[in-house]
């Protein structure tokens, strides 16, 4: 990590940071970036600094993100606020957020380093709204406006501020900001649909993990706007998502309704929507690796 390498650092946040590098990821984000620049003729170095700032970024948010769902594990690994105190964990993700921002500063782009800020206060405000106003709430509102500001803002941020280092041309601006957005609600629709439908070893956490902490995600809504008098549904409603035993009830009516297909469907109209967005540039090498990078996000299994 470049923009920690010239700081001092106590040796336990360092050893934190190892820890997660080492968990890895798939670096969906930075590719998004790196492809979306290069298609643009952007300047190689600046694309490189602004992917590992967004990476960066992204850490940041997971770190407190283990934190304040108390969640052991991620990616089958375990969580820093697993093996650390709180206070310990929500300093090294603020360290985090530090680097990714200095990072993002030498790109010496004052309306992207705005889009930049912009975006994490998006994002820790979508968590805050998740925290207080989300758990057994039944709606689509809620539930495209929490991952909006918890997934889709920041790829939103990927395609268009990478096109902000290679042009001010609005139209392709717009284009990448399309291209980011439908890409991350997608993204997210599909890691809900895995929360319910994925091989617990392979996702690296508990089946059914955010219903048992009563965040209703789109599986759930479909089946809930089905069954509207499923006694379970009722349970979720009136905040008893600690009964374990109901919810995980529920968790298998889920599976076995067509509420996952269907919100799969969803997650396939935004990836078309994200493929028109790429219509417009002229066919490359990068064009079609996002478009592929975009099909790639309905057919993970991870």
């Amino acid at each position: 990590m470049r923009a920690q390498a010239d700081l001092d650092t106590h040796p336990d946040m360092s050893a934190a940071l190892e820890h997660l590098l080492q968990a890895g990821g798939k670096r969906v984000r930075p590719t998004v970036v790196l492809l979306a620049g290069n298609m643009l003729g952007a300047d190689r170095d600046k694309l490189v600094t602004l992917g590992a700032a967004v990476e960066m970024l992204h850490t940041a948010t997971l770190v407190h993100d283990d934190l304040i769902d108390s969640a052991l594990l991620r990616r089958g690994m375990p969580t820093l606020n697993s093996k650390w105190s709180p206070a310990a964990t929500v300093l090294t993700g603020d360290f985090l957020f530090a680097c990714a921002a200095r990072l993002a500063s030498e790109i010496n782009n004052v309306e992207l380093m705005k889009k930049f800020a912009e975006t994490l206060a998006t994002i820790v405000n979508g968590e805050l709204t998740q925290l207080f106003a989300a758990h057994g709430v039944i709606s689509r509102q809620n539930y495209y406006s929490r991952i909006y500001a918890k997934t889709a803002s920041l790829f939103e941020m990927c395609g268009s501020s990478a096109a902000m280092i290679a042009t001010d041309d609005e139209s392709v601006l717009a284009a990448l900001k399309a291209y980011g957005y439908e890409a991350g609600m997608a993204f997210q629709i599909v890691d809900d649909v895995l929360d319910f439908s994925g091989e617990q070893q392979i996702v690296g956490k508990p089946l059914g993990s955010d219903l048992l902490q009563g965040l209703v995600t789109l599986p759930a809504i479909y089946y809930a706007e089905a069954h509207p008098g499923d006694p379970d549904v009722k349970l979720l409603t009136q905040g008893r998502w600690q009964d374990e035993s109901r919810m995980l009830q529920l968790v298998t009516s889920i599976r076995r309704s067509d509420a996952i297909q269907l919100a799969l469907g969803e997650a396939a109209g935004h990836i078309e929507r994200a493929l028109e967005a790429l219509s417009q540039f002229p066919i490359s090498v990068e064009r079609e690796a996002l478009a592929d990078l975009a099909r790639y996000i309905i057919d993970r299994r991870i």
